[in-house]
């Protein structure tokens, strides 16, 4: 099992954002100095009621804070951006992680994004489609022609190119059917997000396995998930201090039109007490652990992406959640000898119940 820190890196207007930005370094040190596998982040554009950095800077400054981990792109929002520009771009991050780097893509959902960058509706997976071919080519080829919308590219051969080839992994966000489908036909996995319960990505995991089948593509090696947590000593106290915060944020997403994008049933205007069910991942390293646990026994996740901080939390507050994470639930994680097995080994049963500190 891979596990990767997700630094949203979004905060209250009027934060100090400097001062902001070196808590996310010292949460990327932490990650780094535990034995985390990855960190992770995204992108939105016009974030209202938060400030946020933009991902290619902000991962770029990473990699000098990472060390060994993968830097994950998580994700790009493709539609919005001219192909030329991502190529090199994320080429650029592929050098600077030194090879070490994952291309998460997702279409987006923001009507207020999609606009600032005169993307019209009837045209938004379109436009991705042909983004994320052209940026291949410009990857593999060595004298590409396009005239489209959005370039006009005669023989043009790149002058950045990945270093892994033919190019860096492509993890493909997707929330609704049909683009879950779209993952199974253009990426290497799907990006399975945080915003879905239980039942919502199991039976759209069984969508993807039919697409693929139908494709005749192989299940991929590594399938990655996005899950929100929060670790202390008991589900109680995981609630009193995470609860807030996660409200906002899916408040946030609320008014943005983020479960608009999802299944009908998956609405976030409900009350948190129902929000919480089959989605948060809250409570001690052994709740937690057994909160996972379906994850990887019944869906095959083998790549754990956490996110344990969130707009207003108080950095302390996620560093006493990333320890116990480190202390005691990443451990356990690295016992399960093969998440996609659908069993765990004899004797391994989740953290110890010796967890106390917050």
């Amino acid at each position: 099992m891979k596990v990767g820190i997700y630094l949203t890196n979004q905060h209250p207007l009027g934060t100090d954002m400097v001062a902001a930005l070196e808590e996310q370094f010292i949460m990327t040190r932490a990650a780094r100095d535990r034995g985390w596998d990855a960190v992770a982040t995204g992108q939105h554009y016009l974030s209202e009621g938060m400030a946020q950095l933009q991902l290619v800077p902000f991962l770029s400054r990473l990699a000098a804070e990472a060390g060994e981990m993968t830097g994950i792109a998580g994700v790009l929002l493709l539609s919005l951006h001219n192909p030329v520009e991502v190529a090199e771009q994320v080429a650029s991050l592929d050098v600077i992680w030194r090879g070490n780097f994952v291309f998460g893509v997702g279409l987006g959902y923001r009507e207020v994004e999609f606009d600032a960058f005169r993307v019209p509706r009837g045209q938004r997976v379109r436009r991705f489609e042909e983004c994320l071919a052209l940026v291949k080519r410009l990857w593999t080829e060595e004298a590409v022609d396009v005239e489209n919308d959005v370039c006009k590219l005669e023989k043009v051969t790149m002058t950045i190119r990945p270093v892994q080839q033919p190019y860096p992994p492509i993890w493909f966000a997707a929330t609704t059917d049909q683009a879950v489908g779209r993952a199974a036909r253009l990426g290497d996995t799907w990006f399975i997000g945080p915003h879905a319960t239980l039942p919502t990505v199991t039976r759209q995991l069984s969508l993807y396995r039919a697409e693929l089948s139908r494709l005749q593509h192989p299940f991929p090696r590594h399938l990655p998930m996005l899950r929100e947590i929060f670790c202390a000593r008991d589900r109680q106290t995981a609630l009193e201090i995470a609860g807030p915060h996660l409200a906002s944020k899916y408040g946030a997403y609320a008014r943005w039109g983020q479960d608009g994008a999802l299944p009908a049933q998956e609405t976030f205007h409900r009350p948190f007490e129902d929000l919480v069910k089959d989605r948060f991942i809250l409570g001690s390293p052994e709740q937690c652990y057994e909160q996972l646990r379906p994850y990887w026994e019944k869906l095959g996740v083998n790549h754990l992406l956490l996110r344990t901080h969130w707009s207003g939390l108080p950095l302390r507050a996620a560093l006493q959640s990333m320890r116990l994470i480190s202390d005691e639930l990443l451990p356990a994680l690295r016992r399960v000898p093969d998440a996609s097995a659908g069993s765990l080994p004899r004797g391994v049963t989740g953290p110890t119940s010796s967890s106390s500190a917050g």
